[in-house]
């Protein structure tokens, strides 16, 4: 038995080339990684509103559809409206009528006044009803100025550049003034995290976050962390470039760093994987393989680098292929 281990170790030191490079094992500062579920939000939330009512007669718009700022995204229509202003044209030409026969009047008065025929009370009395009509016509012109305008308000406006998120109404629906129509998300969007509270006091403003969206691997930042906590969690939000926007309040893993440790860390290519077990080559007195449990991976200066949870110490020299 003492024969066959002493063979085995000649053997591992034999495989060691001469020319092998050889690293010395030393704690590394890691940082720890916390898994959460992030939400994609948009930065602005605003409904399209109903300014008048009246019957929904054209949406123009669906879900999922990018508008601009001032487009138009649906119409609205009161027929009273359109009674109101025919009623204001009837008035406004019997005014006007009323107003010619007056100024007719005025006319002839002068011309009587100046042949000595009537006083000049009459005359005044004739400006006067001239002048009342002129104001009446002005003031039926202002009202259906005002008419025309609760009239165009029946156009619905994207009040902000952005998503179309919900739009529950359809065409033939009868709205009220004030209820919304369409909601529209904008302004650019971000990721809301609700992270467990024992982890509050390692968030910092700023910090990087990593973001896995579909296949996709995206960085972040840290843009801000909100005081209040709510059911044991800290609301943050994230700062994403080129966040995908095709599903709001879709959820995004995003790992947070939560504080840092110290670990034993061996290059991704000293390690040898037979029949289900990790091994790598240590050098010195007892040189030859060892078997290791690994960790997570790390990237280390741009070199990927593997956890050694156990089977190696500090100051272990391991031989690289």
């Amino acid at each position: 038995m003492k024969l066959h281990l002493v063979i085995l170790l000649a053997l591992s030191w034999l495989a060691i080339p001469a020319s092998a490079d050889v690293i010395r094992v030393a704690p590394h500062k890691v940082t720890d990684w916390k898994a959460v579920f992030g939400q994609v939000q948009a930065q602005t939330l605003l409904p399209a509103r109903a300014r008048i009512g009246g019957t929904l007669v054209r949406l123009d718009v669906a879900e999922g559809d990018r508008v601009e700022a001032g487009q138009e995204l649906a119409l609205i229509v009161d027929e009273k409206l359109d009674l109101q202003l025919a009623a204001m044209d009837a008035q406004l030409q019997s005014l006007g009528s009323q107003l010619e026969n007056a100024q007719t009047e005025l006319r002839r008065g002068e011309e009587l006044l100046a042949r000595g025929v009537t006083t000049v009370a009459r005359l005044d009395a004739l400006r006067t009803q001239v002048e009342v009509l002129a104001g009446q016509v002005a003031a039926t012109e202002a009202e259906r100025s005002v008419i025309e305008q609760q009239a165009s308000e029946g156009v619905v406006l994207a009040p902000v550049t952005g998503r179309v998120l919900t739009a529950p109404l359809a065409a033939g629906a009868v709205v009220m003034p004030g209820e919304p129509v369409v909601t529209v998300g904008g302004g650019g969007f971000f990721l809301r995290l609700a992270i467990p509270e024992r982890h509050a006091t390692a968030l910092r403003e700023g910090d990087a976050i990593a973001i896995t969206a579909g296949a996709e691997e995206l960085s972040g930042t840290l843009a801000r962390v909100y005081p209040q906590i709510e059911n044991g969690r800290v609301i943050a939000d994230v700062a994403v470039e080129a966040l995908d926007d095709a599903f709001v309040d879709a959820r995004v893993l995003v790992r947070l760093p939560v504080g840092e440790r110290a670990a034993l860390l061996v290059p991704e290519a000293a390690v040898t994987t037979r029949s289900g077990l990790d091994f790598v080559t240590v050098a010195g007195p007892w040189q030859g393989e060892r078997t290791v449990v690994l960790g997570p991976r790390h990237l280390i200066d741009g070199q990927e680098m593997v956890e050694i949870l156990s089977g190696l110490a500090a100051g272990d020299e391991v031989v690289l292929p």
